[in-house]
Formats: C-alpha cells, sequence, structure tokens
C-alpha cells in the first residue's frame, strides 16, 4: 500500500487558452478502486495522461507505482493473442492467463488466435486480464465499457470488483456502483475524492448542492438588508453631520456623527464578509438545463414493422429472424450480444443498404431521425455541419450549450473534440429535428453523467416513438416500454 499524491497541479495545453487544471491538491491509496467521473472535455484523460508523464506540468505527483493505461495500443493485431499477452504481461505464467480469462468468461482458444479476430469485447477482456497481471502496477482504465454488450459489461464489473488499484472512467452508473469502492470527481473548479460507490457520490454531491443553494439564498437576503442599512446610516451620519453647522454643542453633535459613521462601516464590514463567503459556493454544481424535442404525430398507428427478418452477410444469418412492429408511443430497446446484428436492424430501419431476409415494413412518407454508432466522419466547423445538415444554426447551437459545451469547443474543428463530444453533436442534430421515428444506435457511448440524466429526463417529459441500441441498464429501464432480445 501507497499514496498517489498530487500536489498544486497545474496544466494548460500549449496553445489552450484556459487552464485544464489549476493547483489542484488530492491523494489517493494505491490499493483503492477509484471511479473517475467528470463532464465530457474537462479533462479526465488528459489527467491520467499526466500520471503517465505524457505532458509537462507545473506542481507535483509523487507516485512510488508503475501507471499501466487502457486501452493498450496494440499496433500488429496480426499477431497471435497469446504473443501480444506476452508483451502486455511478460512475467506472467500461463496457467495465470488461462485463470484471469476464466473469470471474464472468455475461452482459452483466444489465445491461439490472431488478435485481429476478436471482438471488440473479447479483446477489451483480454487486455484487461493481461494488465490486472502486472504485479505492483496501478491501473489506469479509460472508458472499458463502450465496445460491451450488457452481459459483458456485468462480468467485467464482477471482475474489476475482485481486484484493486485502478482509475477507472465511466459514466456507465450501475457498473461503477459495482465495481468501486472511492470516487475520483473531476468538478468546474478542483477534483475531489470521496469513499463509496457512483449511487453515494452522486446523493452527497446533490445534498452540497441543496445546502449550497440554501447557503445562497440566506447570504442573498442577508447581502441585501445590509445594503439598505449601510445606506440608511450614510444618509444619517450626513445629516447629523449637516446639523453641526450652528450648533450650540459642536461636540455632542460630532460624537452622534461619528457614532453613526462607525456603525455604517461596520456594516459595510459585514456586507463584505458576506459577498466572500456567498462567492465560495456553488462553484462546482452542475446545471443541467431541460432539452426540448418536438416530434411529429404519425398518421397511422404502424409506423414500421419487422417479419422474420434476419439481417445476413454473404449470404449467411448473423441473427435468428426477428418480427416485431414499431407503433406510435413505442420506444423499443433492442438488446442482445455485440454481433447479433442490432445495429444492421437499425440501419435497415435508417434506409441504409443491408442485405437482410424476411420482410421489412416502412410507413409511406415516415420521417426519420437516426444517430449512428460512428463519429469519424465529423469534421469541419460546427456552423457548416449546421448549414449541410439544413439545419438552423442557433437552435443547433443552443442545444450543445445545454449538453455543456463552452465557447472553446464550439470554435474546435469537431475532428479534434473528444468522443463525448462528438456524440453530443449527433445527439443534438437529432434533437433539432422533427420526425416521426427516432433511431439511435448506442446514444451514451462517452456520453459524461449528467447528460445521461438530462437525456432521460427528456424521454419521459416527450415520450418521442423511438427504437434504440443501448447498453447503459439504468437509461434502458428509464426509457423503454418494450425490450426486444436479438
Amino acid at each position: 500500500m501507497s499514496m498517489i499524491k498530487v500536489e498544486h497541479l497545474t496544466f494548460a495545453y500549449p496553445r489552450g487558452k484556459d487552464y485544464i487544471f489549476e493547483n489542484v491538491s488530492f491523494q489517493i491509496d494505491t490499493d483503492w478502486k477509484l471511479g473517475f467521473v467528470g463532464r465530457n472535455g474537462r479533462g479526465k484523460t488528459t489527467f491520467l495522461n499526466l500520471l503517465l508523464g505524457k505532458y509537462e506540468y507545473s506542481g507535483k505527483i509523487i507516485s512510488s507505482v508503475q501507471f499501466d493505461y487502457f486501452p493498450y495500443p496494440v499496433e500488429d493485431k496480426t499477431m497471435i493473442t497469446m504473443e501480444v499477452l506476452q508483451m502486455v504481461c511478460p512475467l506472467a505464467e500461463e496457467w495465470e492467463i488461462m485463470r484471469e480469462l476464466s473469470l471474464l468468461h472468455v475461452e482459452a482458444d483466444v489465445l491461439y488466435r490472431s488478435f485481429e479476430t476478436l471482438s471488440n469485447g473479447e479483446q477489451t477482456k483480454v487486455l484487461l486480464a493481461a494488465l490486472f497481471l502486472n504485479e505492483g502496477h496501478f491501473l489506469l482504465i479509460d472508458e472499458p465499457t463502450n465496445h460491451l454488450d450488457t452481459t459483458a459489461r456485468k462480468q467485467v464489473a464482477a471482475y474489476l470488483k475482485k481486484k484493486k488499484g485502478f482509475i477507472l472512467v465511466s459514466h456507465d452508473r450501475s457498473f461503477l456502483d459495482v465495481c468501486v469502492d472511492h470516487i475520483l470527481s473531476l468538478n468546474r473548479t478542483n477534483i475531489e475524492v470521496q469513499s463509496g460507490n457512483f449511487s453515494s457520490y452522486m446523493m452527497n454531491f446533490e445534498r452540497q448542492n441543496e445546502f449550497e443553494a440554501a447557503q445562497n439564498e440566506r447570504l442573498q437576503k442577508n447581502i441585501k438588508q445590509l445594503q439598505q442599512s449601510a445606506r440608511r446610516s450614510a444618509i444619517w451620519s450626513d445629516r447629523i453631520e449637516a446639523k453641526k453647522i450652528g450648533a450650540y454643542d459642536k461636540g455632542y453633535v460630532g460624537h452622534k456623527a461619528a457614532k453613526m459613521m462607525k456603525r455604517s462601516k461596520a456594516i459595510e464590514a459585514r456586507t463584505e464578509q458576506a459577498i466572500e463567503q456567498k462567492s465560495k459556493l456553488l462553484k462546482n454544481v452542475e446545471t443541467a438545463e431541460e432539452l426540448k424535442l418536438f416530434p411529429k404525430s404519425y398518421h397511422s398507428d404502424l409506423l414500421a414493422s419487422f417479419s422474420d427478418t434476419a439481417v445476413s452477410y454473404d449470404g449467411k444469418m448473423v441473427c435468428k429472424p426477428v418480427s416485431f412492429t414499431i407503433n406510435r408511443g413505442d420506444r423499443i430497446a433492442l438488446d442482445g450480444k455485440n454481433g447479433s446484428g442490432k445495429s444492421s436492424l437499425l440501419k435497415l430501419l435508417a434506409g441504409k443498404n443491408i442485405e437482410y431476409i424476411g420482410k421489412v415494413f416502412i410507413g409511406s412518407n415516415l420521417i426519420i431521425s437516426y444517430v449512428p454508432q460512428d463519429t469519424s466522419y465529423l469534421k469541419g466547423n460546427l456552423s457548416d455541419f449546421a448549414k449541410e445538415s439544413n439545419m438552423d444554426e442557433s437552435l443547433f447551437k443552443t442545444v450543445l450549450s445545454k449538453l455543456d459545451f463552452n465557447e472553446t469547443q464550439f470554435s474546435k474543428d469537431m475532428q479534434n473534440l473528444s468522443e463525448g463530444q462528438k456524440k453530443k453533436i449527433l445527439i443534438a442534430k437529432s434533437l433539432c429535428e422533427q420526425a416521426h421515428l427516432y433511431i439511435w444506435d448506442e446514444p451514451l457511448n462517452f456520453i459524461d453523467v449528467y447528460s445521461r440524466m438530462q437525456l432521460e429526463q427528456l424521454i419521459k417529459n416527450f415520450s418521442p416513438t423511438m427504437i434504440f441500441v443501448e447498453h447503459d441498464s439504468v437509461f434502458k429501464e428509464a426509457t423503454a416500454t418494450k425490450i426486444i432480445e436479438i
């Protein structure tokens, strides 16, 4: 057991306008299992890179442990998986690797296949297993759930629960609740460490905000009353001072004026003290403005349907045939393992050219808003993107600001934004579109917790007809009216 100490950490990118971190200090135990949470673009991955020594900074990071990072970069994916793992954890025995893989429900035969043939979920699992076999290292795990289906998330969460000594960046609330015992919170003005899982952290964070809001309101009233008293005292002091002219006892009048001035100064000091107290409040409060959506009402109850439909590639079915309807008011979540064809079914509905068998019915003149998984094509500035997408630019940017975009992010090229910010661009575009049917494919990948809550509330408030794929179980349970297993 040892400590990682961060003292007066200050960092800004060379051409950045603002500090990412400014005079940040805290310490953590290397035996802790920390969940690292915070808004998109606030600097979580940057902080992990600072721990890895990738950037210059002022202040100190004191640690006696070696840091490892996930996702581990595999340069040659044609290598046999066992060869890859021997590079990641050279001191591990084969039986140890086998043991870790069994804990993650991964078949041993993956070790003898080329790494590129493994699914994204299998790659995640084998690399995590290998990194945890580096004894005495402290693991920095950056967003491991984005390629994991619901079952795999539960398996990885159970695995991490048995481990210690890591920082885990994740926005999946139920995942964090299972496997962490501390929360590292990247706030607006500082980084805080708190014991407990995400739910307990969130409860304490909301209580603190409520307490500070009540304090803020009380101080505002106090300041107003003190300012009124100060003005009255100053007026009375001036009036008494004026009475000195022609007064018989100037000493008595002067004494009264001085007493009144002293009272005015005391009130002024109390006002300044209250203003200073107020300035320390609500610095870390996370505001999440209400989002709006205006779905179109379709002329028929039935919008679309699948009848014995299965996606196929080169004539081979990737899933069993499915049959279901999408009716007005439905919010359907497609569930199933990665590679089972969920995304392909959504693409079929969105009009993409996908090979399939069976029948797909799409209602006449049905207007669809589609959020794809892939964000890699986003390039250029937001204004041009809005114009090309036939969106009202001011509305689009208003939605983005409600999703916590700031001035710096508005001016960046989209390809230089974080993955979470790119996903927010696609969601904002969808929220600007009036549609009969909203099709969202893993919309929450890389999206921060506060934005997830905003989107949950939006869907509850406006009840759009939707079909989506999402592995965040909290979001799915809060929004779906039907869950269809693929």
